[in-house]
């Protein structure tokens, strides 16, 4: 399934955000605001997330994290010890092997809630 409309984008990247923002609870990270209160930016990039993985269902949670880092400099962000939104830094603009566990096993349900969502049940 790599084509879906973007109503069924949006919806599973909801999905997928408020997924994200449990887990970063559950592992007393910083919260990101709730889907009706993220700004644009964090929600097109869920969006572009859901549609990556839709034409790449093979690849790896490292290339999940790569393509995010790209589509962020692309849009001007860099490294910075702290995220802003504001001044486009974010402290997991490093590659994926310098990740922390708990940031890998995110990326890693980004992807699974994705599939989840997306694939047919076998």
């Amino acid at each position: 399934m790599a084509k879906i409309s973007d109503e069924s984008a949006m919806k599973i990247a909801h999905v997928m955000h408020e997924s994200v923002r449990a887990w970063q609870k559950a592992n007393d990270q910083a919260i990101a605001p709730s889907w009706g209160r993220a700004p644009k930016w964090m929600k097109d990039s869920s969006v572009e997330a859901v549609r990556w993985r839709l034409v790449n269902p093979d690849s790896g949670v490292s290339a999940q994290h790569e393509r995010w880092m790209n589509e962020k400099k692309a849009d001007g962000w860099k490294f910075g010890r702290t995220k802003s939104g504001v001044k486009k830094t974010h402290p997991m603009m490093v590659p994926y092997s310098d990740l922390p566990e708990v940031e890998r096993r995110k990326d890693a349900l980004v992807n699974a809630v994705i599939d989840a969502l997306t694939k047919p049940m076998r």
